[in-house]
């Protein structure tokens, strides 16, 4: 069972709520200061969840279901951390009836800028989070201050007057959360580059297509190992190429070669498309994700959106699950955009037995109405698995296609596309 994000802040937010009351007297808890002094502290607890998730612990991923869900809920705690601390400032968090004391006690000019300093810090951390009008080296440096400016509102919390004692409930809640934040935040900013998986390695290979690029890396020394259908973030060492960012493998299951498929969606991706050279050295920070091919040996549907054909492109070339005779692929790309070699890969996967299912018009194509209708009708709603990796958009054609044959939702599996 996997940690889901309504769930996860859900439980947040009851768990705040239930080591926050006893320390108000009873009489004042149907109060807007109760209510600000409740949102403060949620609003805190989700900014420290959002920072731990920010490391990239593989037990998160394990937790969560994969780092793409990983960064999902690290999207939604920043938004609903926003929207509560809104609430926080505009109710005043503090009653005549309360025994109040801060732990932390700052002169009265550094506690009012600190209170300040730490909503306008999270309103920062969340607008930089959501624009996808800065370019992403712009963005992932700004977002480097995430971790100080959480500081910031960690010591708000300690130098506010409240009625939360450190060694009280709430106090002893608050204090977990922000030391496993502080220690998140602490680690991607500072050691992750030191400590996570990765290596270095050289391009020996680059297959151009029409705005996008096929890469063939091998390790310098010692590759890392990944399984098919998992993605890395790839740091090539030259200027211009230095942002780390993430990539599906499409390549099976190993550590040595290690392909990708980038097509020029973005600046970086665009100066990608058009420099990348046999001999350039990358560093790849792998493996992340959990997308892997169902273990029951029944039927399967594979849907690949535009570069999110590339999980299926490894799941085709795995040594280790070469039973590929109950497996349709539908590959939709925009014509005269198609992924470099696809027709290679569309051919090696008929040998393979498997049904491919070229889709060239659009969304709302006819041949994938047609051809998924019959595939129902052929094995039954309730054994075929559907494997999904592609735009949002296409993802809620292909879930409103299985509602209307009787799929069920828990035969989707998907890997969500975008970080930003």
């Amino acid at each position: 069972m996997r940690v889901s994000t309504a769930p996860f802040l859900t439980a947040l937010a009851v768990v705040s709520a239930a080591a926050l009351l006893p320390a108000l007297p009873a009489a004042t808890w149907p109060t807007t200061a109760a209510l600000s002094l409740f949102c403060g502290v949620t609003a805190l607890v989700m900014m420290a969840m959002a920072a731990l998730l920010g490391s990239r612990w593989r037990w998160l991923e394990d937790l969560f279901g994969g780092l793409d869900r990983v960064y999902e809920v690290h999207k939604w705690l920043g938004v609903w951390a926003l929207v509560l601390a809104s609430v926080h400032l505009v109710f005043k968090a503090g009653m005549p009836a309360w025994d109040v004391a801060a732990i932390l006690p700052l002169p009265p000019y550094w506690t009012r800028l600190v209170r300040q300093l730490s909503y306008v810090a999270l309103v920062l951390i969340v607008l930089l989070a959501l624009n996808r009008k800065i370019p992403y080296g712009q963005w992932r440096w700004w977002h480097k201050l995430s971790g100080p400016l959480f500081v910031v509102v960690v010591l708000h919390w300690l130098s506010f007057k409240s009625p939360i004692a450190l060694a009280s409930p709430a106090g002893v809640w608050l204090a977990l959360c922000a030391g496993l934040g502080l220690a998140g935040a602490a680690y991607k900013l500072l050691l992750y580059p030191f400590l996570s998986g990765h290596a270095e390695y050289r391009l020996v290979r680059v297959e151009p297509g029409v705005s996008s690029v096929r890469l063939e890396l091998v390790p310098v020394g010692r590759g890392i190992g990944f399984e098919a259908g998992q993605f890395a973030f790839l740091r090539f060492l030259h200027p211009g190429l230095r942002e780390p960012h993430p990539f599906t493998i499409a390549s099976a299951s190993g550590g040595e070669p290690v392909q990708f498929v980038v097509r020029a969606l973005g600046d970086y991706t665009q100066r990608l498309v058009a420099g990348a050279e046999p001999g350039m050295r990358a560093e790849v920070y792998a493996p992340f994700g959990r997308f892997s091919r169902p273990e029951n040996g029944g039927f399967e549907v594979w849907i690949g959106g535009g570069v999110g054909l590339s999980p299926f492109i490894a799941w085709l070339q795995d040594p280790a699950r070469q039973d590929l005779a109950k497996v349709t692929v539908f590959n939709f790309q925009t014509p005269g955009r198609g992924f470099p070699g696809v027709d290679e890969i569309a051919a090696d996967a008929r040998r393979r037995s498997a049904d491919w299912v070229e889709v060239a018009d659009g969304p709302q194509s006819a041949v994938f109405e047609e051809r998924f209708a019959w595939l129902v009708g052929q094995v039954g709603a309730d054994k075929l698995s559907v494997s999904f990796c592609g735009p949002g958009g296409l993802l809620a054609i292909v879930r409103a296609a299985m509602a209307r044959h009787g799929v069920p939702e828990s035969r989707l599996r998907y890997e969500k596309f975008e970080f930003r």
